[in-house]
């Protein structure tokens, strides 16, 4: 039941993750807060790697040009697909910023199929169309004053990018001839200096001023970079114990810590609605995930 541990831990540290990045986007610019995940986790990823040869007898891999590519995109779109849960968290609250990024397996479900060969059974389209109906509960039913089509648009473009990095990842995993979990650490240390470099050379050149506030939530920042890199260090560890239907079908329950955490921390008031779209999408995403 290791897997359960390593899952369960996953969902805490995301959460608490994204609450500390929707406090810092408060007072921060975009680029800043998404900076602020991966800023230092670098030395945590290499840390980890060292422990696991330290503990093993494992060669060095070769890094062909196609796994180059595969961090390199996992990196941006990555990138990507937490600048848009950011500019969520500025445009709605936590709870509906961090739900609507949990599309991420419900798009995914869609991007199989329209895209990988993968086919849906019938519980999958169901999956689609609950989600469909979370989607436009969560919108307010069209109603004037709730959450725009511009939201739910961003909404989806993150659980895109989250979902299209999970899919680069495995794969620039497999390309390693090292087996499981070295092969992660790999990946999972490429990707976090890929865009850590990535993100400072963007604000150096864009807006250095964003530097002085990271400095001034120096301990936020550096709490936010220490509970990501760990979340990430225990997905990795779950999928590999388990298989990711199981893994995935108990992350959602991320949906309903993210609730808590808005309501009784970061004292945003959810509505009925939003509690109703949050765990359709939940169901939703269990719903395609076992199609």
């Amino acid at each position: 039941m290791s897997w359960v541990f390593f899952t369960l831990s996953a969902v805490v540290l995301q959460t608490f993750r994204n609450a500390l990045q929707s406090k810092l986007s408060v007072n921060m610019r975009t680029s800043g807060v998404t900076l602020a995940r991966f800023l230092f986790a670098p030395p945590i990823a290499l840390t980890y790697l060292v422990l696991l040869y330290t503990f093993s007898n494992q060669v060095i891999p070769e890094f062909s040009l196609k796994f180059v590519f595969f961090v390199l995109l996992s990196s941006v779109l990555q990138i990507s697909a937490t600048a848009l849960m950011v500019i969520l968290f500025k445009q709605k609250n936590f709870a509906v910023g961090a739900g609507l990024a949990k599309s991420e397996a419900l798009v995914a479900g869609v991007l199989g199929t329209l895209f990988f060969g993968s086919q849906l059974s019938l519980f999958g389209w169901v999956g689609i169309l609950v989600g469909a109906g979370a989607i436009y509960i969560l919108s307010g039913g069209g109603r004037k004053g709730q959450l725009s089509l511009k939201t739910v648009i961003i909404g989806l473009a993150c659980g895109t990018c989250f979902a299209l990095t999970s899919l680069f990842v495995r794969e620039a995993s497999h390309l390693l001839n090292v087996p499981f979990p070295h092969s992660a650490a790999w990946v999972l240390l490429w990707v976090i200096c890929i865009q850590t470099t990535l993100l400072v050379s963007y604000i150096a050149v864009k807006d250095r001023s964003t530097f002085v506030v990271l400095k001034n939530n120096t301990k936020m920042t550096l709490v936010t970079s220490i509970i990501s890199c760990f979340g990430t260090i225990c997905w990795f560890s779950a999928v590999s114990l388990h298989h990711v239907a199981y893994v995935k079908t108990l992350g959602q329950v991320e949906v309903l810590l993210t609730m808590l955490v808005a309501t009784f921390w970061l004292k945003n008031r959810v509505q009925k609605h939003e509690v109703i779209g949050l765990l359709l999408i939940a169901v939703a995403s269990i719903l395609v995930m076992w199609a």
